[in-house]
């Protein structure tokens, strides 16, 4: 009796037995478990020894079956060493060698192989991605849900943005990444109902930093954001039932084998690591060849200015002298070009713009079944053949790229649609900018003709709202530290007018923030392409440091360097542009931030331009000499900036 008693005893333990494994990143700080503890994929990740994600879920509801539960990880574990450089001159560091550990745990249902959970771990970052397999003659399948969460430690503290719900906002063009973010806000809520945008900072108590977003979203699947619960947990969650107008399915399809998204979580002691990784950029492949050489580089707007009564044909040859005046590279033509200028005399200013150097963009509506927005052209970009129509007279006259506006969701239709414009576009040599619309999921190296995304409260509140304007530079300090971490970040700013009007008259939205702030905003904010919210008017109404800067402040950028912050309150981060570097601040505290900062960048008796604002944000520039512990006083008053430039 006692032998059957001992026997039942260890077949028991046996049954409940977890299987778990564990990776980390090379250097050994970065520790992953992966565990099916109870037949529930789960995982949790440790920095230096420190929890940063607690016990989270992993799994997949499907129309072929649950695989969140009853799950059961194999013994056998694939490794790799991943040792990869690469080149990518749109993002934030041109050059990348990418260090990791790859893992790839497989799990089964019944004996069934089911999907790989395949990790890759970093020194900062971790990322993981399903890849589901065939069930028997099933070669397709739709999920449901994704069982995937992330349970952060008791006391972390939130820097969110909302989702908005969908088919609200201007001519039902909502959800587009719009929303105003929280700082310093407590767990345990769910935005306005509908969950957070991606990506989504956290703060471990005084441990560290950590950002949760995705990266490889293509036609293949859909969007996603996370889903505020108790307790510190937050789930993944698919797009809501009324994006595009109700057309197109929540759930993504996936071919079998088919793969997920890649799920990133950047971590850290300091924000270091969330402001230099290349997460985004490392898991991801390109899609396509680039069909030709793509020339990034800095332009001129007039919309922002001068609203939909500024794309006037004659307005529009000012903003090319200007353009050409300031040694920019491109021109924007926005909404309504079609029919205030007319497709024979934007013929005539692509001309005029090549002459002068200077190309042109175009604004499109995105069109379809999911906006009202009665802004033109209509009707062209969502349709393959007038798209291609379109396209190759744009490739026929020079144009050099486009502005695509007004998407509204992140259905997998929606991703398609996406996709389908960047290969038509690339065909045509044509760069793309997509306006209202979704965050960017590592498509700079996915697409090699994405050139921007919005996904943020860019420039065009600034002219819209008052409080916009009060509320510059807190969101300005809130960018570096997430919206822009991930993807370029197509903001439109910089402006040097202190009204938003062409007469630069007291009227309408007053730009709080100092001139110098406008300077360093140019170098904190990424995008390969920038239009900034310069005015002809500029030349000659701006102090002529400033201007001169705008002349000279590149777009594109070899590294970028965290030197000092706290998201929402004061930021200074340096840029490399070949041997330049620039070393910008804001700051958006009511109190003067002061800081001694080091500047390893510099040498010793290195003489550098120092763009600083007193208390009145009055700006001025100043030549000092790099002392010989490369550190150097900073003081930012509310409000204004610092430029270091050598």
């Amino acid at each position: 009796m006692k032998y059957f008693l001992v026997i039942t005893a260890l077949l028991i333990c046996s049954t409940i037995k977890a299987e778990e494994k564990q990776i980390a990143s090379p250097d050994g700080k970065i520790v992953v478990t992966i565990s099916d503890k109870n037949g529930q994929p789960s995982y949790r990740i440790n920095y230096k020894d420190t929890p940063f994600i607690n016990s989270s879920s992993l799994g997949l509801i499907t129309n072929i079956g649950d695989f969140s539960r009853e799950m059961s990880l194999e013994h056998d574990v694939q490794s790799n060493r991943i040792d990869e450089t690469y080149t990518l001159p749109n993002i934030k560091q041109s050059n990348v060698h990418y260090v990791a550990t790859e893992g790839v745990y497989r799990f089964s249902q019944q004996g069934k192989m089911i999907y790989d959970v395949i990790f890759r771990v970093s020194d900062r970052d971790v990322a993981f991605k399903y890849k589901m397999y065939p069930q028997k003659n099933t070669l397709s399948c739709i999920v449901k849900e994704e069982a995937t969460s992330f349970v952060l430690p008791d006391g972390s503290t939130t820097f969110l943005c909302p989702q908005s719900k969908p088919m609200g906002g201007f001519a039902r063009t909502s959800p587009s990444y719009e929303t105003p973010y929280k700082a310093d806000d407590t767990m345990g809520k769910n935005g306005w109902g509908e969950g957070y945008t991606f990506p989504c900072l956290f703060r471990n108590g005084d441990k560290g930093w950590i950002l949760i977003s995705e990266t490889g979203v293509d036609s293949k699947y859909c969007g996603s954001r996370l889903l505020g619960h108790e307790n510190g947990l937050y789930t993944i969650g698919f797009p809501q039932e009324g994006e595009m107008n109700g057309n197109g399915t929540t759930a993504p399809g996936l071919a079998l084998p088919g793969e997920t998204p890649w799920r990133t979580i950047t971590l850290g002691e300091t924000l270091a690591p969330i402001v230099e990784t290349t997460v985004s950029f490392d898991v991801v492949k390109p899609l396509y060849e680039a069909s030709g050489k793509y020339e990034y580089g800095r332009g001129s707007w007039s919309w922002i200015i001068g609203m939909d009564g500024s794309t006037k044909y004659e307005e529009q040859l000012r903003y090319i002298d200007f353009s050409a005046a300031m040694g920019y590279q491109s021109v924007l033509v926005d909404a309504l070009w079609d029919t205030q200028i007319g497709y024979d005399k934007v013929e005539k200013l692509a001309k005029y713009g090549a002459e002068k150097g200077v190309g042109l963009y175009l604004w499109y509506n995105s069109n379809g079944y999911w906006n009202d927005a009665p802004q033109s052209p209509r009707g062209i970009m969502d349709n393959a053949i007038a798209r291609r129509k379109e396209m190759k007279w744009m490739q026929s006259i020079g144009i050099r790229g486009i502005k695509v506006d007004f998407f509204g969701g992140d259905k997998q239709v929606t991703m398609q649609l996406y996709e389908d414009i960047l290969a038509d576009a690339n065909e045509y040599g044509l760069l793309v900018i997509f306006h209202g619309c979704t965050l960017p999921r590592g498509w700079e190296r996915m697409y090699p003709n994405f050139a921007s995304s919005e996904a943020v409260l860019a420039s065009e509140n600034l002219h819209f709202s008052q409080g916009s304007c009060d509320n510059e530079a807190f969101n300005a300090c809130l960018h570096p530290f997430i919206r822009n971490t991930v993807g370029s970040m197509d903001f439109g700013g910089s402006a040097l007018n202190k009204y938003y009007n062409a007469d630069n008259a007291p009227r309408g939205s007053r730009r709080m923030t100092s001139d110098v702030f406008a300077l360093a905003t140019a170098v904190l904010f990424q995008s390969p392409v920038q239009h900034f919210a310069l005015a002809p008017n500029n030349l000659t109404d701006a102090p002529e440091w400033a201007i001169g800067f705008m002349k000279e402040v590149p777009t594109t950028w070899d590294e970028v360097r965290f030197i000092d912050g706290y998201p929402g309150k004061y930021v200074v981060m340096a840029r490399r542009h070949g041997d330049k570097w620039y070393v910008a601040g804001v700051n958006a505290q009511k109190e003067t931030v002061k800081l001694k900062i080091a500047l390893p960048m510099f040498m010793p008796g290195d003489q550098v331009r120092v763009f600083t604002d007193n208390e009145e944000l009055q700006g001025n520039v100043k030549q000092i000499k790099v002392n010989k512990k490369q550190e150097l006083q900073l003081a930012i008053p509310c409000n204004g900036g610092i430029l270091i430039v050598e």
